[in-house]
C-alpha cells in the first residue's frame, strides 16, 4: 500500500504544488501553525528533519521563518525531492519510505505535513518512537495531518464540508476528484489516537494547535532544555 501511494504521489508531482492551495482550503493556517510551533518554547530550530517531505513546501516555508536552518528531506517518492532540490537546493535530501531508517540525529525539530497517514496504524506508532529517538532534548515533533473522524457520519459530513471548501478555493472537480481518489491510500487516525502515540512515544505537552475540517496539527517536545549540539 505504501509503494501505491509513493506512485500515485510520483506521478502526481508536476502538478502539486500549483494545486496545494486548493486542495488545503487553510493551506496558510495549516502550514503557519507547524512553522510557529518551532520557535514556540525555545529559539529556531538549526537542524529538521521533513518526513514526507514531498516538493519542499513546509520545509521552504521553515526556511523563510529561520534562514540558515540545516533542512533534512526524507520522502518515498524521488520525482517529488527532484522538484524539492529546485526549491530548496542546499537541502540535504533522502529517498526512502517512513518505515526505513530516519537519518541521524539529533534534530532541534521533525516535521511532517499529509504524509505518515499512508502507513498501517501500527507503523504510524512505531514511527512516532523512532522520530522522539532523533529528537534532541527540548526538540519538537509537529505533524500536520489528514485525521479521521470519530464515526462515520462525521467522516461523510467532513469530507462533504472539505469538497465545499475546496470548491470555493478554485479547486475543479477533476482535481476534487483526483485527491479523492489518491485518499484511497490513507490510514488515518484520529486527533485522539494520535495524541496516545506521542505520549506512548515518550513525548510530553502533547497537544492539537490547529483543526480545521480533517485538517490538524498537532505537536509533543521531547524532555529537556538541550541544543543540538554543533561540528
Amino acid at each position: 500500500m505504501v509503494s501505491d501511494a509513493i506512485a500515485a504521489f510520483s506521478a502526481h508531482a508536476a502538478g502539486y504544488d500549483a494545486e496545494r492551495r486548493r486542495i488545503v482550503p487553510c493551506f496558510d493556517a495549516f502550514y503557519g501553525t507547524v512553522v510557529e510551533l518551532l520557535s514556540l518554547r525555545r529559539g529556531g530550530p538549526r537542524r529538521v528533519l521533513d518526513l514526507g517531505a514531498g516538493t519542499g513546501l513546509l520545509s521552504e516555508a521553515i526556511a523563510r521563518a529561520h534562514p540558515g536552518v540545516e533542512l533534512v528531506l526524507v520522502d518515498g517518492s524521488s520525482e517529488m525531492l527532484a522538484r524539492a532540490a529546485v526549491r530548496l537546493p542546499a537541502a540535504q535530501r533522502v529517498v526512502c519510505d517512513l518505515r526505513g531508517e530516519l537519518p541521524e540525529g539529533p534534530f532541534d525539530a521533525v516535521v511532517s505535513s499529509l504524509a505518515i497517514h499512508h502507513l498501517e496504524h501500527a507503523d504510524q506508532a512505531e514511527l512516532y518512537g523512532r522520530v522522539a529517538g532523533v529528537l534532541a532534548a527540548g526538540g519538537v515533533f509537529v505533524n500536520a495531518e489528514h485525521v479521521a473522524a470519530g464515526t462515520p457520519w462525521l467522516e461523510r459530513t467532513i469530507r462533504g464540508m472539505w469538497r465545499r471548501a475546496a470548491a470555493m478555493a478554485g479547486a475543479s472537480e477533476q482535481e476534487l476528484d483526483d485527491s479523492d481518489e489518491r485518499m484511497r491510500f490513507n490510514r488515518c487516525a484520529t486527533l485522539a489516537q494520535q495524541l496516545l502515540w506521542l505520549q506512548a512515544a515518550g513525548l510530553r505537552d502533547c497537544e492539537c494547535f490547529f483543526k480545521q475540517l480533517h485538517f490538524a496539527v498537532f505537536a509533543g517536545w521531547r524532555d529537556g532544555e538541550g541544543r543540538v549540539a554543533r561540528g
